[in-house]
């Protein structure tokens, strides 16, 4: 079998897969976020921390409460880490330097898990399980409720509340998250990954020395690594690792992981405002750019440009011999087009134009289908501008599931697609004019560049990955990278809640024969041309510094 078609051939049974989880895990999701009832274990932690579950909130309320939470699980990881050298399980490993644990507890709360430290030689195994696995899960679960509490702004009306937080929080823990990591850890114990709590041990000599292997826990948190889009491996080698990363079987059960809550919220979306048609549109719209993003990446990277690429059937460099570049290229679209972060390759040694679709991924707002919860409402913010641009063309006042997008709905949308790209640009321009960031730069020119722009995009958008030719272990970068990822994340979060808040106090309009029919795939294609051009006008001065220089002299 030819590498171009094992790579169409798994594509296609990623797909598959992807439709027969979509309605199920989408209804079921959508009578969570629904229900008035509370399970055992819930009762027992709302008690725990004081919650009451069943008071409405205001979306000032409920912002609270997203950034009490976040704010305490940064300063409880940031304690963690830096008294780790006293905690049993630490497999002989210091505490972390002060700004580098600011770094990744900022990394982990803001599900973007960025790491500027070596897994196996840093962290043990209380820092690994009881911390970051542990801010996988809520993580996760703080952007599926904000997703959901703008839903219920579109669902609601003549009402400004959008529900609890605090429900919202632990029933998409308990109730999503916790049931599909046990059974995915169980796949990948099953496909080889390794699940235990062993020490430090020696594996044999190599290159004239000893070499050392860690055990771990990690197949529990590789399954919510991707199932959350979240992205931090246990290993610096992040899925590429065997101990992480198996075989074929375990890659492509990873991507599915990394997509199928995203793409199943949609089916979410429609249930809870009345549509199965408002979800498919979406849906279209994420699945439209995806398998774009794949096929331009699988085509860029199969082209054979030389006789090196020859021999090797395309460009391996970086690329594990176990996936090939068919199973490499769609876990970089569905890494970037995402917030995960994870890779089994290295995004630095693609091909030129291969990279720069790595980095645009990111740079749409990774909306297709975007983070756990982020990438719902990234695209309902999208879907907001592209009906007020087709209102301006008509002259008339856009409305989008019944409610008029006015100014002020128009203003918050403004600002949650101006956030990221102001901190992207502005640190990747500061970075670049200081001499000594630029000195951890591995490259010079063209490629130089783009691992510093790839790494503020990756940090703002909450991704993750990294262009792995630079070295971040430093102040300058532990600090305004852990910066740009907690204002990317959380600040975007207030313009949403506060779009929520006013749609919900809206009274619906009545359908005419004059209101854009957003259920249609004619909005679909106004959709996507609308996010392609916003993000074109944004950052291709950018990318033509960088991957598309780079991509042109190849």
């Amino acid at each position: 079998m030819s590498p171009v078609l094992a790579g169409v051939l798994q594509l296609l049974a990623l797909i598959v897969a992807l439709g027969l989880s979509y309605r199920p895990l989408g209804d079921h999701m959508a009578r969570v976020y629904s229900s008035e009832k509370h399970y055992g274990p819930e009762k027992w932690i709302y008690k725990a921390i004081g919650a009451n579950p069943n008071v409405e909130m205001r979306w000032p309320a409920y912002l609270r409460g997203v950034l009490a939470f976040s704010a305490v699980s940064v300063l409880f990881l940031y304690l963690l880490q830096r008294v780790q050298g006293s905690l049993p399980g630490s497999l002989g490993f210091v505490s972390i330097d002060p700004d580098q644990a600011f770094n990744t507890a900022a990394s982990f709360v803001a599900n973007t898990n960025w790491q500027s430290y070596y897994g196996e030689q840093a962290m043990g195994h209380v820092v690994q399980t009881g911390g970051l696995a542990v801010q996988n899960f809520v993580s996760a679960a703080v952007g599926i409720a904000v997703a959901v509490a703008l839903v219920r702004g579109f669902a609601r009306s003549r009402t400004g509340e959008l529900g609890n937080f605090w429900a919202d929080l632990v029933r998409g823990t308990v109730r999503i998250l916790l049931p599909i990591a046990v059974i995915g850890a169980l796949v990948l114990v099953a496909c080889g990954a390794i699940q235990n709590f062993a020490g430090i041990h020696e594996v044999g000599r190599f290159m004239g020395g000893t070499q050392q292997w860690n055990g771990g826990a990690v197949a529990s948190q590789e399954v919510i690594k991707e199932l959350g889009t979240n992205g931090g491996g246990y290993f610096n080698a992040n899925s590429a690792h065997p101990f992480e990363n198996p075989n074929g079987l375990s890659n492509l059960f990873e991507i599915y992981l990394i997509l199928v809550i995203p793409f199943a919220l949609t089916r979410t979306f429609g249930r809870m405002v009345g549509s199965l048609k408002q979800g498919y549109a979406i849906l279209g719209t994420m699945a439209t750019i995806w398998v774009v993003f794949t096929g331009l990446m699988m085509w860029t990277e199969f082209a054979h440009n030389g006789p090196a690429f020859d021999l090797a059937g395309g460009a391996m460099e970086g690329k594990e011999t176990r996936f090939g570049i068919g199973g490499s290229s769609i876990f970089a679209v569905a890494t970037t087009l995402t917030s995960t972060g994870a890779v089994n390759s290295f995004h630095s040694s693609y091909t030129g134009f291969g990279g720069g679709i790595t980095m645009l991924g990111m740079q749409l707002g990774e909306i297709a289908p975007g983070g756990v919860g982020s990438g719902l409402y990234g695209m309902l913010i999208m879907a907001v501008i592209a009906v007020f641009i087709a209102g301006l063309m008509v002259g008339r006042t856009p409305e989008y599931l019944g409610k008029k997008i006015g100014t002020r709905e128009i203003k918050f949308a403004a600002c949650y697609i101006l956030v990221t790209p102001a901190l992207v640009l502005g640190f990747t321009a500061v970075a670049m004019a200081l001499d000594t960031p630029s000195h951890s730069m591995t490259n010079s020119g063209a490629h130089g560049f783009s691992e510093i722009l790839y790494a503020y995009t990756s940090g703002a958008n909450n991704n993750g990955s990294a262009f792995a030719g630079l070295n971040a272990d430093t102040q300058w970068f532990n600090s305004t990278i852990g910066i740009a990822m907690l204002l990317g994340r959380f600040l975007p979060m207030v313009f949403v809640l506060a779009l929520a808040g006013s749609l919900a106090e809206q009274t619906p309009v009545p359908e005419t024969a004059g209101t854009l029919r957003t259920e249609k795939p004619l909005f679909s294609g106004l959709l996507v041309g609308t996010i392609m051009i916003i993000a074109g006008l944004t950052y291709f001065p950018a990318l033509a510094l960088g991957p598309l220089a780079e991509g042109l002299a190849a």
